[in-house]
């Protein structure tokens, strides 16, 4: 069957071996190659060993994404961790997904409207006043620390203190404590992974629990006022039976704990631009560029590898049939490199435009902190082109191979001088 057919008939069932693929540490670093591979025979593939779909065009995940048929639940997932099979066989993950499900973010309609409205005004551009300037004095802070003319790990120095400190100041978490959320929020970042090892689920429950009990005492010290700040929004919306206990809970471990999307943004963003020197000499020559420039960052080499749905009815993808309780994976380094959408995909460039791509999701789930991301992207980058006239890499960077669904640097060796 030719692959025209074989696309009017349904998904590309081909013989690769999807979850060693998605796994393996070369693929891990720059996944493109067999991402665009891929997408060029079909933008819907089905993997016949697990049922799961793979989106890898653009627009048939744009629909994907928005489409009422296909939502975020996965207890809905056939052969998921729903099942009874799993209830009684592995308890262990049962319990680990059953316990952290209650939450915007894993809801459908109308439970995900219901939660997502508490909280989109505070994350509006107009309701970031307060985390725009805690970012620009951490920038600051975090900057002045820095040696010149020696070689320094931008991740650990800069990226991930700062993506960690405005979650942390955001959410009034005592300094006190940066240790162990930064533990936390490790040992949680593997729920979203799909694929975990026995060890990473028991941490991952671990630190699930004893966050959850941190905020329980917290909210028992009346330290929070109901509808004042960041938590408070959330006390005052349990408070009024908008959200039950666990959702309001498990809202707030997300939030708190999704400063990864702009760790990977900033060392992935540095990264790309110093690969390309031309556009970086671009972008210090008109700062205006710098906004485009950052979704271009995010398109080029975006920190998310891959969003889920499931299907909450058949649904009709590009050509393909999804049915009733299947897992749909939309894997956004191939959808944000597809010609059929971009000029030119595998160009860096900071002035395009229209950039339409994929790194927050789509549709009604997409990401609540987008702009806060953004925003801080702008201030440190702003303030690092400023203060520092050469950026230069100091050795090679080491990208993460530990997981699946996020693509970001480990470390990335920068030496910074002034002339």
């Amino acid at each position: 069957m030719s692959v025209d057919s074989q696309r009017t008939a349904g998904a590309i069932e081909s013989d690769v071996d999807w979850w060693s693929m998605l796994t393996d540490p070369e693929y891990l670093k720059s996944p493109y190659a067999q991402l665009n591979a891929l997408r060029d025979k079909g933008p819907v593939h089905r993997d016949p060993a697990t049922g799961v779909f793979f989106v890898l065009g653009h627009s048939a995940f744009r629909a994907m994404a928005s489409a009422r048929e296909m939502g975020r639940d996965t207890r809905l997932w056939t052969h998921g961790w729903n099942r009874q099979e799993v209830r009684e066989n592995d308890p262990l993950t049962y319990e680990l997904f059953r316990e952290f499900q209650p939450q915007m973010t894993n809801a459908n309609p109308p439970d995900h409207r219901r939660q997502r409205g508490i909280y989109e005004k505070a994350y509006r551009a107009d309701g970031l006043a307060q985390p725009v300037r805690l970012a620009e004095a951490e920038v600051s802070r975090l900057l002045d620390a820095l040696p010149v003319g020696e070689p320094i790990d931008f991740m650990t120095q800069v990226a991930n203190p700062l993506s960690r400190s405005i979650a942390r100041d955001v959410f009034d978490i005592p300094p006190e404590m940066e240790e162990q959320l930064a533990d936390w929020v490790t040992d949680l970042g593997f729920i979203g992974n799909i694929m975990m090892s026995v060890e990473q689920k028991q941490n991952a429950q671990r630190s699930m629990r004893e966050f959850k009990t941190y905020l329980r005492q917290r909210f028992a010290s009346g330290t929070d006022r109901p509808g004042e700040g960041f938590v408070g929004i959330a006390l005052k919306a349990w408070a009024d039976g908008t959200m039950d206990e666990e959702e309001t809970l498990n809202n707030l471990v997300t939030l708190i704990a999704g400063g990864t999307a702009t760790a990977t943004l900033l060392g992935n963003g540095l990264l790309t631009l110093l690969r390309h020197p031309d556009q970086l000499a671009k972008l210090r020559a008109d700062p205006g560029l710098l906004a485009p420039a950052i979704e271009e960052m995010l398109r080029f080499e975006p920190g998310c590898s891959f969003i889920i749905r499931v299907a909450i009815e058949d649904y009709e993808c590009a050509g393909a049939r999804i049915p009733e309780g299947a897992l749909a994976i939309g894997l956004t380094g191939a959808t944000n490199r597809d010609p059929e959408r971009f000029d030119d995909p595998d160009t860096f460039d900071i002035t395009r435009r229209h950039n339409a791509h994929h790194v927050f999701g789509g549709g009604a789930h997409i990401c609540l902190g987008k702009t806060q991301v953004r925003m801080t992207a702008q201030t440190l980058f702003a303030h690092l082109l400023e203060r520092f006239a050469r950026i230069e890499l100091a050795g090679e960077p080491v990208w993460w191979t530990h997981r699946s669904d996020q693509h970001g640097l480990h470390t990335l060796p920068i030496k910074l001088g002034q002339a």
